[in-house]
């Protein structure tokens, strides 16, 4: 009943966890391209109203005229709509689900014995201290440096660095699918963290000082305008990584390969590469930048050379010999009965019967062959070779 509990939960949670963070991220883009394409008004009266740029859009038969202020509005007109609850809902809801997964599974999900063997309590609480310190060293560097001159390129120096080592200390601490998991939510902790320490917090303040009635020191309230712009952007560059981390730990060739934090290192950096070139792309449409395609030239050559680079070489087998069904049995017996039998059936699949193989032959073939992501960590030592006899069975008719 547990185990059927938690499927429950994992299936729900994941499911809210997607719709909240499409909200985030689609408000994210949104207002990224927003700001992208104002254009300066030409109407007297909105110059005079403090509109520093505005956009015309047509949309499920209607027109929108957004409008950004250079500074502060003289006043609010009707209800003040914030963007927070959905980078709270994506940040609570993942780490719900992270916590019935990996957490409450550690000894399956987050643990590999052949990486390290360790305590489940000890691995999880090194998880979730990651989380946080993955948030302390973006911050720190932010603080520092952010406003001085150059500083954003210091700041994307010490976190490609710091990505980097995320990417290879987890890799060295946990199960490969852990891992991609575990840094893709260090910079979404990251993410959400922005909003609720800096842009929501500084955007009360600047709403509080329109609000009371005294005079408002505009320069005093700008600082908090910058910095929840510099956070928002970085926010932007994050998600395309974010994103990949979390489905590429779906994916057995790339979590189970000898260099899996270098390929993730790799495939994140592409991400955001390609996301800035979407951000450029808006000026330059405005003829306010130069062409940004070399950003998006750079983030596909990357991703095409681990295409490449990962692209499988043929297994010798020996003989050519059809693979018997009695061959496929005993190769299941050894490596996947032990989950899928009839003490523990992990899915609620069983493995360990004739008619129950030959019924789900192809959801091994899916799991074993093609994603490569069972048995879980390779936990039972699974072979190229024994692999490759399933993929013959299979393609064969998956005979009896």
């Amino acid at each position: 009943m547990e185990t059927y509990l938690l499927e429950w939960a994992n299936l729900l949670l994941r499911w809210v966890h997607v719709i909240t963070a499409i909200a985030w991220i689609g408000s994210s883009f949104y207002f990224v391209f927003l700001d992208s394409n104002l254009i300066t008004p030409e109407d007297e009266d909105l110059k005079a109203k403090g509109v520093g740029g505005e956009m015309w859009a047509v949309h499920g038969g209607g027109f929108y005229n957004p409008q950004k202020y250079l500074g502060q509005p003289g006043r609010i007109h009707g209800k003040l709509h914030w963007f927070y609850w959905e980078s709270y809902s994506t940040w609570l809801s993942g780490f719900a689900l992270f916590c019935v997964l990996y957490l409450w599974n550690a000894n399956t999900f987050l643990i590999d014995k052949t990486v390290l063997n360790w305590a489940p309590v000890s691995a999880g609480a090194t998880a979730v201290a990651l989380l946080a310190m993955f948030w302390l060293v973006y911050d720190l560097t932010c603080r520092w440096v952010g406003f001085r001159q150059r500083g954003e390129l210091w700041i994307g120096a010490v976190m490609l660095l710091t990505l980097a080592l995320a990417c290879w200390g987890t890799n060295q601490l946990f199960a490969g699918r852990a891992a991609f998991l575990l840094v893709g939510a260090m910079m979404a902790t990251a993410m959400s963290a922005n909003v609720l320490v800096w842009i929501i917090p500084g955007q009360r303040k600047v709403v509080a000082a329109m609000t009371s009635g005294q005079p408002v020191d505009a320069q005093a309230l700008a600082i908090h305008g910058q910095r929840g712009k510099q956070r928002s952007v970085h926010n932007t560059y994050f998600t395309l990584p974010v994103v990949f981390a979390m489905l590429s730990n779906h994916y057995g060739f790339l979590t189970s390969h000898p260099k899996r934090w270098l390929l993730l290192l790799v495939l994140m950096v592409a991400g955001a590469l390609i996301r800035q070139f979407f951000v450029q792309r808006h000026a330059w449409h405005l003829q306010r930048a130069a062409n940004p395609w070399p950003f998006a030239a750079v983030g596909v050559a990357l991703i095409l050379g681990v295409v490449v680079a990962l692209q499988p070489t043929p297994v010798s087998l020996g003989s050519q010999a059809p693979v018997s069904f009695t061959q496929v049995q005993t190769i299941v017996a050894e490596r996947c009965v032990s989950c899928h039998g009839p003490q523990v059936q992990m899915k609620n699949l069983r493995l360990d019967s004739a008619d129950a193989l030959l019924a789900n032959a192809q959801k091994v073939y899916q799991q074993v062959v093609v994603l490569q992501q069972m048995p879980m960590n390779n936990a039972t030592g699974i072979t190229p070779q024994e692999r490759q006899a399933l993929a013959r069975w299979f393609e064969a008719g998956a005979l009896p």
